[in-house]
């Protein structure tokens, strides 16, 4: 009997991972194991998903408040600076917030609106229209934006993002100031010392406010890139990736990884002689469709694979053959029709319209984007995801 299945994702448990662990060796006994209890296959091509929080917490890479005041005193003294376009988050924000504000005497805190950069909202496009507020040319003062909008509450978590910032900055003896606009050159009117908070458009962000007459400008990547009293660090990221730890620590997005997708590889064939597939992944890239907030809040969504995972996928639209190329078949005539294109589509060549809506993504976003959402952030516990024939097509 021909095989029905496609892609399989199958979401496994490991024990709970602590810093000092063999993460390596927790991972492939994890994999071996659960193979044998569930029944499924070791193969080549096979894909093993590690999510990069495990592998954080097995290099212990880990900052405190303090860690992060004392690095933003370094670089900004401890005057009056400017943090825009920070993103809404509880878990992504808030103790990072704590840091820099602890750093300083007086923040600017410049926000996006009417969301943030990943679509967190303030306030609805519609309620700016009614307003005849225009986000790209106008600032609003906190005062101003009360008076318009008065008092959201963000959809999801019921917080006010506002008083919630205001109030985090304020508790560090911190004086705080709130304007509202999308145009970074906006904060060089009230400071000219600026923490870009942005994630996928900082350097953009960067770039424009050195063109205007910044003096100190850093962004999230740039803060704890090197250890501080023997705290974690990631010389790439900085505290771009992190998360809530406690309300005195965060976790850093996991640092080094390269070496350890490789040795992961390199186990898995000792013991089972099948080259499987490697990355680390951390949120995956989509948008939730009622709250339009997108999910991508780390900086990348794998910061290490294999190199079987470089490139895009080389797909063919199957119902645009069937529609069109093949039109006039039906049946088993059709089935093979297709089956011998798709067998030799890699050496004939293929008009574009056949591939059009095969948009080429890069594998490792959507291979990312698949085990986010198989694995979850809750109380899942399954942190590695194992997935099979993601690579294969309808002909094998």
């Amino acid at each position: 009997m021909e095989r029905m299945a496609g892609t399989i994702a199958i979401g496994l448990r490991t024990p709970i991972i602590k810093e000092g662990d063999d993460i390596e060796e927790i991972v492939v006994s994890t994999i071996l194991k659960a193979s044998e209890v569930e029944g499924f296959s070791i193969d080549d091509k096979d894909i093993i998903s590690v999510t990069e929080s495990i592998v954080a917490r097995a290099q212990g890479n880990y900052v405190s408040v303090d860690h992060i005041s004392k690095d933003i005193t370094s670089k900004f003294g401890k005057e009056t600076i400017g943090v825009i376009f920070p993103i809404l988050s509880r878990n992504r924000f808030s103790i990072c917030l704590r840091g820099i504000a602890k750093g300083v005497k007086k923040i600017i805190l410049m926000l996006q609106y009417p969301s943030d950069e990943v679509g967190n909202p303030l306030i609805s496009l519609d309620e700016l229209d009614k307003k005849g507020i225009n986000p790209w040319t106008d600032t609003l003062t906190e005062k101003e934006f009360r008076r318009l909008f008065g008092y959201k509450k963000h959809p999801f978590t019921g917080i006010d993002y506002i008083n919630y910032y205001k109030s985090i900055i304020e508790a560090h003896g911190t004086e705080c100031q709130i304007i509202f606009s999308n145009d970074p050159k906006t904060i060089l009117n009230y400071t000219k010392d600026v923490l870009a908070c942005d994630i996928h458009s900082r350097f953009r962000t960067k770039i424009i406010l050195k063109a205007n007459g910044a003096n100190k400008i850093y962004s999230l990547d740039d803060i704890l890139t090197k250890s501080i009293d023997g705290s974690g660090y990631n010389e790439t990221y900085g505290l771009l990736g992190s998360n809530k730890t406690t309300e005195e620590k965060v976790k850093l997005f996991p640092r080094d990884c390269q070496p350890i997708v490789d040795k992961i590889q390199n186990m898995i064939k000792d013991k089972t002689e099948k080259t499987v597939e490697v990355m680390i992944y951390g949120d995956g890239a989509f948008r939730d469709p009622v709250g339009n907030i997108w999910e991508l809040a780390d900086p990348i969504v794998s910061p290490a694979y294999t190199k079987g995972l470089e490139g895009t996928p080389n797909e063919i639209k199957l119902k645009y053959l069937a529609d069109n190329t093949f039109a006039n078949l039906k049946g088993e005539e059709l089935n093979k029709a297709i089956y011998e294109y798709i067998k030799h589509k890699n050496s004939n060549p293929v008009d574009p319209m056949e591939r059009q809506g095969t948009t080429p993504r890069r594998l490792t976003d959507l291979i990312g984007s698949l085990a986010d959402l198989i694995s979850g952030s809750g109380d899942k516990g399954t942190p590695v995801v194992y997935i099979k024939g993601y690579f294969n097509n309808y002909v094998e």
